[in-house]
């Protein structure tokens, strides 16, 4: 059925078959009730209310007038972020189909030269520029492109990762990603990282999307640090970067949204990772959302005979921070003449459309334990906590296993004991 091979996608096979039991067991018991899971009892008991309030059962329902509800999708309805682990898959299994002239080209795109931000000066302590990194990534894979048997050379995949041109490929393309993004904002970071699917055609980037998921299924959550070698300082120096491995479902949110369709309110997917790399986790039946291809709403780029080129769309907006907003207006609001009942999201660049519909009567937040204005909702949550109509629900998650917690607090990575809110 799955077509797993190896330890760790053995365990991503138990992962999803075990989930998708659990799933079957929901349907059979609960029917149009949501299942208690791992839900925050407040946060469970209202979100109940509002599907009691607005969905079939409800007096007042209207099937030509369906609500609906919108959800972001990396670490709300994942732990962690389905882009980002395809782009470390990319990395770890060049899985790339570009030439050294490409690579460079595609590093540079749409970013301005110049040096990061303070926290990313290598590790003498001086400032990196992008043109210094870039130069560095295109020699190293120049190396890897003429030596590795899946591009013009001889060597196993194994032999090629044993060497320092690999490692330093490796480290400086996480670190350049990352370092774009701290400098320039996520705006600019989220759709770099896109181009590099230049080339593929739609069923390459999904299979290739597939497999990402099932190794990251398999892997531990945890933090792992990337450094490139003191022996190919190269222009841009010796540099360290930190990320995330390890991708988990949620059953609780599969549970959800069955149940909101169970009850007659649509469901929506807007996710400012690209579309089709969405759409393999939330369409698959094997991952357990089974959401229908049209609901999953992300990031575009452009296509010539279903080819990916390294442009993104035009005239279509990107789907991060404002433009989940003016998104979700374009494609559905606009077009049912109201705005959705239900968001979910995790992170600041999901406050927009939580906030921005007057429609909206619920918003539920996973916590992670973020700042700023998204810090805000999270602590009006807590002061109105048991409320019957509460707007703003809090849910809590533990990293370490990468699964919710019965309560509104979260967990770090690492640590023993939850936290409520953001210092």
């Amino acid at each position: 059925m799955f077509n797993f091979k190896g330890k760790k996608s053995f365990i991503a096979m138990l992962v999803i078959a075990m989930f998708m039991i659990a799933n079957v067991a929901v349907v059979s018991a609960a029917g149009q009730i949501l299942t208690t899971g791992k839900w925050a009892p407040n946060t469970y008991k209202s979100m109940q209310k509002l599907i009691d309030d607005y969905g079939i059962k409800s007096p007042n329902y209207n099937s030509s007038k369906k609500p609906y509800a919108v959800f972001d999708w990396d670490n709300t309805c994942i732990m962690n972020d389905t882009e980002e682990a395809l782009y470390q898959y990319q990395i770890e299994n060049l899985a790339f189909k570009l030439t050294p002239d490409e690579m460079g080209a595609l590093i540079r795109k749409n970013t301005p030269d110049g040096p990061f931000v303070k926290d990313y000066n290598n590790k003498a302590g001086q400032p990196v520029t992008l043109d210094a990194v870039a130069t560095d990534i295109v020699n190293d894979y120049t190396y890897i492109y003429e030596n590795y048997v899946g591009f013009k050379g001889l060597m196993s995949l194994e032999d090629i990762k044993k060497t320092d041109e690999y490692l330093d490929f490796r480290a400086k393309m996480w670190y350049v990603y990352d370092a774009i993004g701290e400098t320039h904002g996520t705006k600019v970071s989220y759709t770099w990282v896109l181009f590099f699917f230049k080339n593929m055609s739609t069923s390459e980037v999904m299979a290739l999307a597939e497999k990402s998921n099932d190794y990251h299924l398999g892997q531990a959550i945890s933090k792992v640090k990337w450094t490139s070698p003191a022996s190919l300082p190269g222009k841009a120096g010796v540099v360290g970067v930190s990320h995330w491995t390890g991708l988990r479902l949620t059953e609780e949110i599969a549970d959800l949204m069955k149940t909101l369709r169970d009850n007659g309110i649509d469901v929506y997917v807007c996710s400012a990772s690209l579309e089709d790399v969405v759409a393999v986790f939330a369409t698959n039946p094997k991952y357990g959302y089974n959401l229908p291809r049209e609901n999953v709403i992300g990031m575009r780029l452009e296509k010539k005979n279903d080819i990916t080129l390294d442009t993104y769309k035009s005239d279509y907006i990107q789907t991060a921070e404002g433009g989940k907003t003016i998104i979700i207006k374009r494609l559905i609001a606009d077009k049912r003449g109201y705005g959705p009942l239900l968001v979910a999201g995790d992170s600041g660049g999901d406050w927009n459309m939580m906030t921005e519909f007057p429609d909206t009567k619920r918003v539920l937040l996973v916590n992670r334990l973020k700042g700023s204005k998204f810090g805000k909702l999270c602590a009006e949550a807590i002061a109105t906590l048991g409320k019957p109509n509460a707007k703003y629900l809090l849910q809590g998650r533990n990293e370490n296993t990468g699964l919710w917690m019965p309560s509104e607090s979260m967990l770090k990575l690492g640590k023993d004991t939850p936290a409520l809110l953001a210092n």
